[in-house]
Parts: structure tokens; C-alpha cells; sequence
């Protein structure tokens, strides 16, 4: 058995705005496993300025686990606890490896063409014409879920957003959730949220910046809308801290996000807890290319969750690898007549 690694960069079709800045490419990494004359791959998603393992020593860890690839899946897991990407860019590559077809991972009704995903419809943050025309966009793309990028521009424009988009639309007919990306202060949080609460909004992505555990707490205690948690996972390797985290905050969702949490082990742990505490949950994939995409939909399918997940991102990039992943009417569908892209690009 042997193990190389190789990166690529994705290129956005378009710039996409979040509150940290304006993305035009995305790094990722793709590790291969060869062993009697069969290959898995897997992808180690990682976002710079986000995930944990945004390190100097990320390329040099790369190489010490294609070094030791013979430790097998379960051991390599726990030697790479600070790195979550590779986690599950290793544990991804032996499910691959493993399969009679790469690319099925997850053998379901939905890799036969029989059953697909609810998704959300990403809205990107920008100027306001431009987010409306995103909105209309998914709004006659069929999505009876989007989900809004907000904490970028001003405030009073968003709530004109939601307001224009409620006016067309009730709740019935469109769930909308909103996502900070921790943008709130603590001073004004609690009012912002009263003021998102009118939109019968379904929830809002982390409100304020990661790490203010007394503040999230008080306002999960007192928020007149559902909170959910995100990038406040990130970072938390153990159990008993995960468990501590929950019980402390008791949001009323956590998303999960398998690049940045640890992959499939990881995210279990953390559904397995958030469940016993009456915790809901939903998975959404970090900006990976369709590789990594779409071992985390096959993934979340076996999970039976009937709630929206957050899988709409593989049409983001003008370099994506080609797949039989694809979208229609607000789901995401696995076509097992389209093939993958033969050779997996390396930049």
C-alpha cells in the first residue's frame, strides 16, 4: 500500500462574498491510495482563516500520513486529531479504496438514482441588486429552502431583503435561514435578532464570533429565533469537550461540516450528542470540490435527516471535477448514467 497527495486550486465562476472577505479561489488536496492495483481517493478540504488546521506544517503533515498510510484508517484518525481535513480526506480514500466503485462510497437509493437530497439555495453576500437576483434566481430554480449570507452590508438593506422576500412569499411556501458567520456584536445581537424574528425566519447561523461561549449562552437562553452553531465546533477534538460545549451553550441546531469537524467519525461523535441533549442537526459540505462534495452527500443521506442540508455548492468553481452529482427542483440528485471525470487535475 502506498499514499501521494497533490493540490489543486478551484476557481469561483464568480467572486462569493461572505463576511470575511470576497473568495475567488479555494485550495483543496486530494490524497490517493494504491494498493493491488486499485485506487481511493480522498479530498482534505481545508479553508484558509477558518479551519484549525490552517497550519505552516498542513504540506508537511500531508506527507507524514502518505508515509504512514499502512497505520489504516483508524489509527491515522487519531494521530491527525489538529488536522480534521486530512482526517477525512484519509477516511474518505479508504472508503474509496475499499469499494467497487471509487466513487460510491455510501451504496444508497440515492447513488442509484433513486432518491435524492433536500438542499438549501446558497445566497451570496454583495450588493443588494445582486443578492435579489440571486433570490429570484432560486426562487424559480425550484429550492423551497434558501439560505442568506448576511453581516456584510448594512443592516437596514438585509432586513429590506427578507422583507422583499417574505412579501412574495410566506413561510409555508419558503423556509429561509440566515447565516452571520459570527458578524453580530455582542452589544447588539439580541436586538438584530428580535428584528430578524418578524421574517419567520427558520434560524440563524452563528450570530456572533466564535469563542464568546457566556454570550451565545445568554442568547440562546433569550433569542426569539432558533440559533444555530457553526463555526463554534471548529477546534473542538474530544468528546467530553463536546459534550461540555453543548450542554453549556444548548443551541437549538448545530451544522456540521465534515472538512472542518473531523469527517465521518467526527461528525457522528457530534450528532450522537447533540441528539441525547435535543439538539437538531444539518450537514453542509465547506466549499470542496465534487470529490469531496460528494462523499459527504452520500454520507448524509444514509443519515435519514429530513430536514434541508446545506449540499448546494458544486456548481461554484469554472475547474470543478466533473460528476453525476447534480441539481433540480431544490434537491441533489446522483446520475449513475454520467461518468466522473477520468483524470482528477492537480495545479
Amino acid at each position: 500500500m502506498r499514499a501521494t497527495y497533490h493540490r489543486h486550486i478551484l476557481e469561483f465562476k464568480r467572486p462569493s462574498g461572505t463576511s470575511r472577505g470576497v473568495l475567488h479561489t479555494k485550495e483543496t488536496w486530494f490524497i490517493t491510495i494504491y494498493k493491488d492495483g486499485k485506487q481511493g481517493i480522498g479530498e482534505c478540504g481545508i479553508l484558509r482563516s477558518l479551519s484549525i488546521d490552517d497550519r505552516a506544517d498542513y504540506e508537511e503533515k500531508l506527507q507524514w500520513t502518505c508515509a504512514h498510510i499502512h497505520l489504516g484508517v483508524a489509527k491515522l484518525w487519531e494521530a491527525l486529531l489538529e488536522f480534521p481535513s486530512i482526517q477525512f480526506g484519509v477516511e474518505m480514500a479508504f472508503k474509496s479504496l475499499a469499494s467497487n466503485d471509487p466513487y460510491v462510497l455510501h451504496p444508497s437509493l440515492f447513488t442509484a438514482h433513486k432518491d435524492a437530497i433536500s438542499i438549501n439555495g446558497l445566497i451570496w453576500m454583495g450588493a443588494k441588486d445582486f443578492m435579489k437576483s440571486q433570490i429570484n434566481e432560486k426562487l424559480a430554480a425550484g429550492f423551497h429552502c434558501i439560505k442568506l449570507k448576511i453581516g456584510a452590508i448594512d443592516f437596514e438593506e438585509e432586513i429590506a431583503l427578507l422583507a422583499y422576500i417574505r412579501s412574495q412569499f410566506s413561510k409555508e411556501v419558503i423556509e429561509i435561514r440566515v447565516d452571520a458567520n459570527g458578524a453580530f456584536a455582542v452589544d447588539d445581537a439580541l436586538d438584530k435578532l428580535r428584528r430578524l424574528s418578524i421574517f419567520d425566519l427558520h434560524s440563524i447561523e452563528q450570530p456572533i464570533r466564535q469563542g464568546q461561549i457566556v454570550a451565545m449562552q445568554q442568547l440562546c437562553s433569550n433569542t426569539p429565533l432558533p440559533i444555530a452553531l457553526d463555526e463554534e465546533l471548529i477546534g473542538v477534538f474530544h468528546t467530553a469537550d463536546k459534550e461540555a460545549l453543548l450542554t453549556r451553550i444548548r443551541p437549538h441546531y448545530i451544522i456540521l461540516k465534515p472538512s472542518l469537524i473531523g469527517g465521518y467519525r467526527g461528525t457522528n461523535e457530534w450528532i450522537a450528542i447533540a441528539e441525547r441533549l435535543g439538539i437538531g442537526w444539518w450537514i453542509t459540505s465547506a466549499l470542496e470540490s465534487n470529490i469531496g462534495l460528494n462523499a459527504i452527500a452520500q454520507f448524509t443521506y444514509t443519515l435519514a435527516s429530513p430536514m434541508p442540508q446545506g449540499l448546494g455548492t458544486g456548481g461554484l468553481y469554472t475547474n470543478n471535477i466533473e460528476s453525476p452529482l447534480y441539481i433540480d427542483q431544490g434537491a441533489l440528485y446522483y446520475n449513475t448514467t454520467k461518468q466522473w471525470e477520468s483524470t482528477i487535475p492537480s495545479s
